[in-house]
């Protein structure tokens, strides 16, 4: 069995939770920059193998939210690994981790529904050109597109200036 401590360097405790995974048996153990994005962690879920063991410091360094902690724990169960907690102890294996499971559904179920959804990406400048070319004004591109006005006159002035 693979033990593989994770934790994410956003604040002065991360160098202790980093000793501590040692400390717990972690043969490896990665570290994820606040910029990271996730990469790290879904690095982890999609190379841990069957019969391996994620290790955390605290629920908390595992994901922000609870949706975020269930979906973790879908792709380690989904792979035939576990996860473990150091503080409190707790794990996914067994009855206590039928319980953890139940905490997560409950605590995702209060989170608002739009909690886990990214903004959408800008509208491209092509769609925003072919719409004034097409005598459509900035304010009835934004709408139409669903993005800011400000976003409309910022891409119209950015090619403007490329012009001049």
């Amino acid at each position: 069995m693979l033990r593989i401590g994770y934790v994410r360097l956003r604040d002065a405790t991360a160098h202790e939770d980093t000793f501590a995974l040692k400390a717990a048996g972690c043969q490896v153990v990665r570290a994820e920059e606040p910029t990271g994005g996730g990469q790290t962690l879904s690095s982890i879920l999609d190379f841990i193998g069957a019969g391996d063991q994620l290790v955390v410091t605290r629920l908390d360094r595992l994901a922000l939210g609870g949706r975020g902690l269930l979906d973790a724990l879908d792709r380690l169960e989904a792979r035939g690994a576990s996860l473990k907690v150091l503080e409190p102890s707790l794990t996914s294996e067994g009855p206590g981790g039928q319980a953890l499971r139940a905490v997560l559904e409950a605590v995702a179920g209060l989170e608002p529904a739009g909690a886990g959804r990214r903004r959408r990406p800008a509208a491209a400048t092509h769609e925003i050109f072919a719409l004034q070319r097409a005598g459509v004004g900035p304010v009835e591109i934004a709408r139409r597109l669903g993005v800011s006005r400000m976003t409309v006159w910022r891409k119209l002035k950015a090619v403007e200036g490329a012009d001049a």
